[in-house]
């Protein structure tokens, strides 16, 4: 095999391979390669571990965004949509589109004793919300029925908590608009029946939104039959700004109608997690460049030492290139066996990642992420390939460009010098 091998010019792979061997007869020379091998593998693996971990609380988070707002907004900003039944007609003819609903929403104060809070009204129609949203599969105790004219309202848990309220009891809800008459201006005051409590696990959405039905919201708030806007749902998110962008041409007739997404309304939140995995990134890059470096010492060590080895395939005819080749080839060999095993650790332990995390929390008797603290009670984890694909070729090219300098002092070793006190 070692014949053949060579007789197909890979002799320079095979004496790389020699070189490489862990059981060389320097024992300081290998123990160097394995700690270069070793802290390859330690930051390949950090680095798939904390991006994957990362992109599970991406995607953890818009989840719980999307349980709540819709894929796209239609609005008139300033305006109530009267002709939002033929915007609607207008809309469900995009096959992209999976339900449509409409919603008034206002601002309003919502007292219960000596406790109030402002929060945001939103009047759904129950039946065609579910089109939309999973509201419905968030409520934490009671119903999610909203009947018309028994002004009845869904909360958020952590609203109930401020208020102290729970299912069945009333509460009085005080618009921003008030009535005006002969006597002076009118607060707008009305009782409203807690119906349901949801949870939707977004601290923003559980503690500043109530939702109650459509109809008793167009009273309440004095719209008429109009409302504020038309919630969408497509039936792929990654479809969002091709179909967004369809609909602002549709819609470009009327310079007041406004189509947003899901993307824009949490465009700092969304800003702020890929900058971090942009900033993680780089300082985790930084323990494998160091534990490629490392490399360099390996071959600087081991040129060292097979100079008479560099000498006598010089004198039989081994090129400069070729003596190049051969060191290059070991440090990328080292570079292949790190960031291989980082890659196979880093993708095992981030797919096990809800099993681990739990194992820890047993044996040290704590809690990682408290769900009185925290929205997200448990460490997600979701490994994309491209996230793998990059770093593994970040650790072969930081492996790749340590190996030069090494390699080209070794090409440039005279035979006569070598050899000239053995």
């Amino acid at each position: 095999m070692i014949k053949s091998v060579k007789n197909k010019k890979f002799y320079e792979f095979w004496i790389a391979l020699r070189y490489t061997n862990l059981k060389n007869t320097n024992q300081f020379i290998s123990f160097i390669s394995l700690t270069s091998i070793i802290g390859i593998t330690l930051g390949v693996m950090a680095l798939i571990i904390v991006l994957s971990v990362m992109n599970g609380f991406q995607s953890e988070l818009k989840s719980k965004i999307l349980s709540v707002t819709s894929h796209l907004e239609i609005t008139k900003p300033g305006r109530d949509l009267n002709d939002w039944q033929q915007i609607e007609k207008s809309i469900k003819k995009n096959i992209g589109i999976d339900g449509v609903a409409p919603y008034v929403q206002d601002q309003a104060m919502i007292s219960v004793g000596k406790r109030n809070r402002g929060v945001i009204i939103r009047g759904i129609l129950p039946e065609i919300e579910t089109d939309v949203s999973d509201i419905n599969t968030k409520i934490k105790s009671g119903s999610y029925h909203l009947n018309p004219g028994k002004y009845e309202i869904l909360i958020g848990s952590n609203l109930a908590r401020y208020l102290g309220v729970s299912v069945g009891d009333k509460i009085a809800m005080i618009s921003s608009k008030s009535n005006f008459s002969a006597a002076g201006i009118i607060p707008r005051i009305k009782r409203f029946n807690v119906s349901g409590i949801f949870d939707s696990g977004m601290y923003e959405y559980d503690a500043g939104l109530a939702m109650i039905n459509l109809k008793d919201a167009q009273k309440f708030f004095k719209t008429n039959k109009s409302i504020s806007g038309l919630r969408v749902e497509l039936k792929d998110i990654d479809d969002t700004e091709k179909i967004s962008s369809y609909l602002k041409k549709i819609f470009s007739y009327d310079p007041f109608i406004y189509v947003s997404d899901w993307r824009s309304q949490h465009a700092n939140l969304f800003a702020a997690i890929q900058l971090e995995k942009k900033v993680m990134f780089i300082i985790l890059t930084l323990i494998i460049a160091v534990a490629a470096f490392n490399i360099v010492s390996t071959l600087v060590m081991g040129v060292t030492e097979k100079r008479s080895d560099i000498a006598i395939l010089r004198t039989i005819g081994v090129t400069q290139k070729s003596i190049m080749y051969i060191f290059i080839m070991q440090g990328f060999i080292i570079g292949i066996l790190g960031t291989l095993l980082g890659i196979f650790f880093g993708v095992t332990i981030s797919l096990n990642i809800e099993i681990i995390v739990p194992f820890f929390e047993r044996i040290f008797d704590t809690k990682f992420l408290p769900k009185d603290i925290y929205q997200i009670s448990v460490v997600p984890s979701e490994v994309m390939i491209t996230d793998v694909y990059r770093i593994g070729l970040m650790g072969l090219l930081l492996s790749l460009v340590a190996a030069i300098y090494p390699s080209y002092k070794a090409s440039k070793i005279e035979p006569a010098e070598a050899l000239k006190y053995e």
